[in-house]
């Protein structure tokens, strides 16, 4: 379960330079802060949204729902990001489902105040704008890019995604070895391939599996590995 933190600290995020001037003053009091823990939903695929959300701080995993009941993860989203902008404007449900990687903090301002006050606030409705056309162009031409890497490297890129937050030193996250199908359908490469470059990287010293995760031991070696990029976010 979500929880509400002190105003201060909202206050505190609006004064960033990339938000200080997005949001009416109006709308300002009935926006609130937001803490999502390790593994907590912020919306799930398919369930009606009522709130905007603005990521300031910690990483977000997207993830979508097959009719075949597999799970295969989209992307990762790092500050500044916003979720539910295209359920707004559409006023659809949610398409993907979104999970916090590790502890986040994100602003929330319920859709009710926001067509009241936001609705023909220019600095606003630039910041929504520009932040949709990233993800669309995003999503046009990472698919096809992202399958012009060596698997070695996409594996490299989704453990530093999964297992690292770069807003919070002190998350250390693993992969369960159960989501290494979910994995392998994201990097476009077969279960069979996908598990052969992991043992690779175990006799490699990079990653080791541990009471049924996959663990990295070697944070710069992945790093190398994945040519200091990280295609997934």
């Amino acid at each position: 379960m979500s929880e509400s933190l002190d105003s201060r600290l909202l206050h505190d995020y609006l004064r960033d330079p990339e938000l200080a001037r997005v949001f009416p003053e109006a709308l300002i009091p009935h926006m609130s802060l937001r803490r999502f823990e390790q593994g907590e939903l912020v919306c799930v695929q398919g369930e009606r949204i009522e709130e905007l959300f603005v990521l300031v701080k910690g990483k977000l995993k997207v993830y979508t729902n097959t009719a075949e009941g597999r799970t295969l993860v989209l992307c990762f989203k790092t500050p500044l990001e916003v979720i539910g902008d295209l359920e707004y404007f559409s006023e659809t449900d949610v398409h993907n489902t979104v999970e916090a990687v590790g502890t986040i903090h994100a602003i929330a301002i319920p859709h009710k105040w926001l067509r009241k006050y936001g609705h023909d606030h220019a600095p606003l409705l630039d910041f929504l704008l520009r932040i949709l056309t990233r993800k669309f162009l995003v999503k046009s031409s990472s698919t096809n890019l992202n399958l012009l890497y060596p698997v070695e490297v996409r594996l490299a890129s989704y453990l530093l995604s999964v297992c690292f937050d770069e807003t919070d030193t002190a998350f250390h996250g693993r992969l369960p070895v159960r989501r290494v199908k979910d994995a392998a359908n994201l990097m476009g490469t077969s279960y069979r391939h996908l598990n052969r470059v992991i043992q690779q990287f175990i006799e490699a010293g990079l990653i080791e599996r541990e009471h049924g995760h996959l663990v990295v031991k070697d944070k710069a070696g992945l790093q190398a590995k994945a040519a200091d990029r990280n295609i997934y976010e």
